[in-house]
C-alpha cells in the first residue's frame, strides 16, 4: 500500500517536473544542434519542432563551431556512419544533410559543373538519369556488382553484405539506366490509403480488403451529405474532405499503369497526353466541383486532415504510416484536435482488383567518378555498407519504409518487430507495420516508371495535370476540351517535353513536307549559292584591279 502511494506520489512530482520544462522550452524556444545520420534527421527535426525548440542540422566543420556557440542543446546520432569508419578507419565520411531530395538534386546539379560532386549521394534515379548527362559522371557498377572481392557479398568486405541475388529484382531494377546499373536501392515505399473505417461504416458501407476507385468515389461523394446548419452529416463538422491525394503525380501514373494507357516508353517517347489521361482528368473535376476530393498541394496535409476527423481516405507513402490514425505517434495538429476512429490501412485503389497496380519507389545511392580509384572503391564500399542487416532493419524500424534486401526481410530480427505489431505506439506503432506489411505482401504488384534524361519532368508534369484541373475546377472555371487542349499545351513547354506521336486533340505527324514546300526551299537555296557565287567572283575582279 505504501508503495502504491509512494509510486503515485513520484509520478506525480515527475509529470509536473515535465509539464515545467515542456513550458520552458515552448517559452525559450531553444536551438539544438543535430548532427546526425540521414536516417533520423527527419525525426529528429519534427520531434523537436513538436517540443517547441528548433532544430538545426549544420554540421560542416566551417559551420559547426560558430552554430554550436548558439545552440542550447547538442543531438549526436552518427549512427551507420561511425560504424562503417569503426570498420575501415582509413576511410573518412563527411555526411552533409539536406531536407528534401530536390535540394540534393539542384546542389549536384550545380556540382558537376564546378567539378565537385560528392562521392556518394542518396537521390531518386530519375535524378541520377539527369547526372549523366554530364561527362563519365556516374559511376555505372555493373563491374562492381560481380567483383570477387569488393563487389555484393564479396569475399574481402569487413561487413555482412547482400549478394546480388538478396536484393530484391523489383526494386534494383528501377535504377537500371540504359542497360546499366548506376545506384543501389537504398531504401523503398509504395503508396497506401489509411481509411476512417468508423466513417465509412457510419455511411453504411463495409470496408472491402481490396479498394477500387468506384467505391472510393461513391464513399465519398455519400459523405458531402450537410445537415441544415452547413455542417456535414458523417462528422458534424464544418469541415471535411472526404478524399486527399498527396502525391498527385503518383495518382496519375498509377492511374495509367492500372488502364494500361500511355505515360512513356522505355527509351523516353512521351505517351502522357493521351485519350484516357483526358477522360481521368475529367472524372477528378467532376469530384473536386461535388466537394469529394482535393490534393496536399491545395489542401494541405493529409494526415492533419485524417487525424482531426475531416477526411475518410488519406493516400500517403507508406513511410508516412507514423502520422497516420488517433493514436500516431508524429502529429502536426494539438490532441484536442484529433477525433477517435478506427484507422484501416489498404492497398490505393484500383480499377481492376484482381491484377492490382501500385508503384514502388524510394531513393537510391549512386557512386560519383573520382581521378583515383581507390577513392572510387571507398566510395562503393560505403555505399554498399547502406544495404547492410544492421543499417536496413534500423532504418525501417524507424521510419516504415521497408528493407530492399531479402536477407534483411528474411532475418529473425526485423520478423519479431513485424511480429509485435500494436505492442506500443512508437516502434511497434500498428498502423506503421500494417503499412509495411501491405508492400512487403504485394512487391509482384509493383512498378517502376521508365528512368531517362527528363524523367523527372516527365513526372512532375503528370501531377501537375491534376494540380491544374483541381484549381480551375475549385475557381468554377470551365473545363472543357478546350481548356485541356490548352492545359496540354502550356504543361508540355513549362517541362520542356517532347512531342509524341499519340498527342491529344488530333495532334498528330506533320509527314512528308509539300511538294511545293521542297520547290520553294529548292528555289530559295539555289538563289544563295548564285547570290554566294556572284559575291565571290566580284571579290576576285577587285583583287585583281
Amino acid at each position: 500500500m505504501r508503495m502504491e502511494v509512494s509510486d503515485q506520489k513520484n509520478t506525480g512530482i515527475f509529470a509536473e517536473k515535465i509539464a515545467s520544462l515542456h513550458q520552458e522550452i515552448q517559452n525559450r524556444r531553444p536551438l539544438v544542434q543535430c548532427i546526425t545520420n540521414a536516417v533520423t534527421v527527419n525525426d529528429c527535426a519534427n520531434i523537436l519542432l513538436a517540443a517547441g525548440a528548433s532544430p538545426t542540422m549544420a554540421h560542416h566543420p566551417l559551420e559547426v563551431e560558430e552554430i554550436t556557440e548558439g545552440a542550447a542543446a547538442l543531438v549526436c546520432n552518427l549512427g551507420a556512419i561511425a560504424d562503417f569508419e569503426a570498420l575501415y578507419p582509413n576511410i573518412t565520411v563527411n555526411l552533409n544533410l539536406y531536407t528534401d531530395y530536390g535540394k540534393i538534386y539542384n546542389d549536384v546539379i550545380t556540382n558537376i559543373s564546378t567539378n565537385t560532386t560528392p562521392n556518394v549521394c542518396i537521390t531518386y534515379p530519375d535524378h541520377i538519369a539527369t547526372y549523366l548527362t554530364g561527362q563519365n559522371t556516374v559511376v555505372p557498377l555493373d563491374d562492381l556488382f560481380a567483383d570477387e572481392k569488393y563487389g555484393l557479398g564479396g569475399t574481402q568486405l569487413a561487413y555482412d553484405g547482400p549478394t546480388r541475388e538478396e536484393v530484391i529484382p523489383q526494386f534494383l531494377n528501377e535504377c537500371s539506366i540504359d542497360g546499366h546499373y548506376y545506384a543501389v536501392p537504398y531504401m523503398r515505399s509504395t503508396e497506401a490509403c489509411y481509411v476512417n473505417k468508423t466513417y465509412v461504416e457510419n455511411l453504411g458501407y463495409t470496408l472491402p480488403d481490396v479498394l477500387t476507385w468506384d467505391f472510393i468515389w461513391e464513399v465519398s461523394e455519400a459523405a458531402t451529405a450537410q445537415n441544415a446548419d452547413g455542417t456535414y452529416v458523417v462528422n458534424g463538422q464544418n469541415v471535411l474532405i472526404p478524399f486527399i491525394y498527396k502525391s498527385t503525380d503518383n495518382m496519375m501514373i498509377q492511374m495509367l499503369k492500372q488502364k494500361n494507357a500511355g505515360y512513356s516508353t522505355a527509351d523516353g517517347s512521351i505517351e502522357l497526353f493521351n485519350d484516357t489521361t483526358t477522360d481521368l482528368l475529367y472524372g477528378i473535376a467532376g469530384h473536386v466541383k461535388s466537394g469529394a476530393f482535393s490534393t496536399f498541394k491545395i489542401s494541405g496535409y493529409p494526415a492533419n486532415f485524417l487525424n482531426a476527423g475531416q477526411c475518410i481516405f488519406a493516400i500517403d507513402s507508406t513511410a508516412g504510416a507514423t502520422w497516420m490514425g488517433t493514436d500516431a505517434p508524429l502529429s502536426d495538429i494539438s490532441e484536442d484536435s484529433l477525433v477517435q476512429f478506427e484507422t484501416a490501412v489498404r492497398m490505393i485503389p484500383q480499377f481492376d482488383p484482381e491484377h492490382p497496380e501500385m508503384i514502388s519507389q524510394g531513393p537510391s545511392v549512386c557512386v560519383f567518378n573520382k581521378s583515383d580509384s581507390q577513392e572510387v572503391l571507398a566510395s562503393w564500399l560505403f555505399a554498399q555498407y547502406l544495404l547492410t542487416n544492421d543499417v536496413q532493419i534500423a532504418y525501417s524500424e524507424t521510419e516504415g519504409y521497408v528493407p530492399v534486401t531479402s536477407k534483411a526481410q528474411s532475418s529473425a530480427e526485423y520478423q519479431d518487430y513485424l511480429s509485435k505489431s500494436g505492442a506500443d505506439n512508437g516502434t511497434h506503432y500498428a498502423v506503421k507495420i500494417e503499412a509495411s506489411k501491405l508492400l512487403l505482401d504485394n512487391v509482384d504488384s509493383t512498378f517502376v516508371t521508365p528512368v531517362f534524361n527528363g524523367s523527372a519532368s516527365l513526372r512532375d508534369a503528370s501531377g501537375q495535370l491534376i494540380e491544374n484541373v483541381v484549381k480551375s475546377t475549385r475557381r468554377k472555371e470551365t473545363v472543357d476540351d478546350t481548356y485541356m487542349q490548352k492545359l496540354y499545351s502550356d504543361v508540355e513547354s513549362l517541362y520542356r517535353l517532347g512531342q509524341g506521336s499519340d498527342a491529344p486533340f488530333g495532334k498528330k505527324e506533320l509527314g512528308a513536307m509539300p511538294r511545293a514546300s521542297v520547290i520553294l526551299l529548292s528555289t530559295l537555296a539555289v538563289t544563295w549559292v548564285l547570290i554566294l557565287l556572284y559575291v565571290g567572283r566580284e571579290y576576285l575582279k577587285n583583287r585583281k584591279k
